[in-house]
């Protein structure tokens, strides 16, 4: 990545003036470490800030409600086309491209472009448990059901923490008539987040034979479209939209 190259030279840089000032090149070690680590958080920072204003103009142009479906297509183009312009940032940092590919997954997915969205995904980063999630859901709307639970399985290792990435994930083992893969996977969810309320209580509905109620996920169920939204959609852009550099 081009980042840590130019890092990697101008930590190179220091240490050999240290060397041509006189000292050894150990001593030249530490302020050219020091040099290469400041370069490489100056450029990565640059880069971060210059991604997460694309996606700042995608979460404005996403955030209202949609007066159509056509409407809704064409907000998702628009917004497929601003993050596609971070993607010449893909060589430059770590992880840019397969964070954007994500993102541009999971709006392709939500108006049930499922063929952009599956090769989004392909691409996207591990990292990302909505998207990974979203991918799960979209396997199982496939009937790929190996590929849902690989999918799935890599969300809730990122996603530990996330309640839907568990509730969604158990809610396709239901319609797939594997009640015990459910149980499981909510027994896990609730080992992961003890004080869950709402994983507990999903994980009780099941226990006691009753159906798997998905209300207390919502607003971000719906994105998954497995099941009939209210009347009212809620706003596109209800998961903010973030870059975060990882080091």
């Amino acid at each position: 990545m081009y980042n840590l190259l130019i890092s990697l030279g101008v930590g190179i840089a220091v240490a050999l003036l240290v060397k041509v000032a006189g000292f050894s090149i150990w001593a030249g070690l530490v302020p050219g470490i020091l040099a290469l680590v400041g370069a490489y958080v100056v450029l990565a920072r640059r880069v971060a800030s210059r991604v997460q204003a694309l996606m700042t103009v995608v979460q404005k142009d996403l955030q209202s409600q949609p007066s159509s479906q056509k409407d809704a297509q064409a907000r998702v183009d628009r917004a497929v086309k601003t993050l596609e312009q971070g993607l010449v940032y893909d060589k430059w940092q770590f992880l840019v491209g397969p964070e954007l590919h994500s993102q541009i997954g999971m709006l392709k997915y939500m108006v049930k472009d499922h063929e952009g969205a599956k090769a989004a995904f392909a691409k996207g980063s591990t990292r990302n448990y909505m998207a990974k999630a979203m991918e799960g859901a979209l396997y199982f709307q496939r009937k790929d059901f190996d590929a849902m639970k690989k999918a799935f399985e890599s969300a809730t290792k990122s996603g530990k923490k996330e309640s839907i990435v568990w509730a969604a994930y158990a809610w396709c083992l239901l319609q797939n008539k594997d009640k015990e893969g459910a149980l499981r996977v909510l027994a896990r969810g609730v080992e992961e987040n003890p004080k869950d309320e709402k994983l507990k209580g999903s994980l009780a509905q099941l226990q006691n034979d009753k159906r798997l109620k998905m209300k207390p996920y919502e607003p971000m169920w719906w994105q998954f479209g497995l099941e009939a939204p209210p009347p009212v959609m809620p706003p596109m852009g209800g998961r903010r939209m973030q870059f975060n550099t990882r080091r």
